[in-house]
């Protein structure tokens, strides 16, 4: 069923599963990823790119626009067999592909292990193949990695919070290379800032991106 066809019943659901919540921001492993420095000599004119899967796009799109340094975010799909795929048929479970939000992102002002610790908190890790309300595979925790040091970090930091027993369960988010990216429909670009008003919008993305804010408040555009 569409996000737009939600009952408000599942609405409660999902809020349900929203104040269950781990607290990763309390742990030291998350600590350290979010105090890691940008790089000042980096060369603002060349961006980099991290792309993650976090659940509902439409979600984690909100939460990373809100980050100094981050230029642009995407909707989109990866880590599927079919080519251009729709909304419709990633919907279905069938083609393979996460529902991602790319990132285009200034390393001078913020870094990669920022990214990371802003991905665990805009979701549960612990989840297989959902989050919340949302079902399957589309719905997986991933990071998709553009390059060796990407990769090493994110293996490096999942290892340090399982390690630290920083949620109840271990980590399942899958880390794999990068696949071709296909950007979502244009209706699900920008989707909060377009539909704030939307039941969806308001039961669901916004008690998410108020938590974001006051975890991130010093690292807000």
């Amino acid at each position: 069923m569409l996000k737009k066809m939600l009952a408000a019943a599942c609405v409660l659901l999902q809020l349900a599963a929203c104040g269950q919540k781990n607290h990763v921001e309390q742990s030291k492993t998350f600590s350290k990823m979010n105090e890691s420095q940008a790089n000042p000599n980096h060369d603002a004119a060349h961006t980099s790119i991290a792309t993650f899967g976090a659940g509902c796009f439409w979600c984690t799109e909100a939460q990373f626009q809100q980050l100094k340094g981050v230029t642009k975010v995407v909707s989109g799909y990866m880590g599927g067999t079919v080519k251009n795929p729709t909304y419709k048929e990633v919907c279905t479970g069938n083609t393979g592909h996460a529902e991602v939000t790319q990132v285009t992102f200034d390393p001078s002002v913020v870094s990669y292990d920022e990214l990371l610790a802003a991905f665990f908190v805009s979701h549960d890790p612990t989840q297989l193949n959902r989050q919340g309300n949302d079902y399957g595979t589309q719905y997986r925790s991933a990071i998709f990695y553009h390059n060796e040091e990407q990769k090493e970090k994110a293996m490096h930091y999942i290892k340090a919070l399982n390690d630290e027993h920083a949620y109840p369960s271990p980590i399942v988010t899958e880390v794999t290379a990068e696949e071709p990216f296909y950007p979502a429909e244009d209706y699900h670009q920008d989707y909060y800032n377009q539909n704030g008003s939307q039941p969806y919008c308001q039961m669901v993305i916004q008690p998410k991106l108020e938590k974001f804010k006051k975890v991130f408040k010093d690292k807000l555009k």
